[in-house]
């Protein structure tokens, strides 16, 4: 396993649109073990293969329920939403891609996602809370979008220029 640079804001990569994978063999999982280890490491709850530079469509999420759990990984190659809920909540987000910045974003509060496991089953799983949050978040890295997308255009602008000045520091 490995440690992965993450890409962050102003690269351009960022507001591209991730590819399928088109099958899941062992390249794939060592992928899916190196952006764990990188998740881990940063300290993070998800992340997106665009965030490591590699624009296809994988993202690995570990909410941790409690500090003292064992890790429960989960990584979904191709995650597709099939449904979002009525009901939104507001929760304040921050992103491995834009350090330091925290924006309160209103998602759903449940979805239901489909995708591949790291063993090339097909799953459906129905998210709820903090889980559903980390996973909608994640999935719109893989299309492009980015948490300060929600943000007005002036607001947007001071958070790209002052992430913008931290990178030359």
């Amino acid at each position: 396993m490995a440690l992965l640079p993450i890409v962050t804001v102003p690269d351009p990569m960022l507001r591209e649109t991730s590819a399928p994978i088109e099958q899941v063999d062992d390249q794939v999982r060592a992928l899916i073990d190196d952006m764990l280890e990188t998740m881990y490491d940063a300290p993070g709850i998800g992340l997106a293969a665009v965030q490591v530079g590699v624009l296809r469509r994988l993202i690995v999420v570990d909410i941790g329920e409690r500090e003292d759990a064992p890790p429960d990984p989960i990584a979904m190659i191709n995650p597709e939403i099939v449904q979002l809920g009525d009901t939104t909540r507001v929760y304040e987000e921050g992103c491995l891609s834009l350090p330091d910045v925290l924006v309160d974003v209103e998602r759903p509060e449940t979805a239901v996602v489909r995708y591949v496991d790291r063993e090339g089953v097909q799953q459906e799983r129905e998210l709820g809370g903090l889980l559903a949050t980390v996973v909608l978040h994640e999935v719109d890295h893989l299309d492009g979008r980015l948490i300060i997308d929600s943000l007005s255009r002036l607001k947007r602008e001071m958070v790209v220029r002052k992430l913008k000045k931290l990178a030359r520091a």
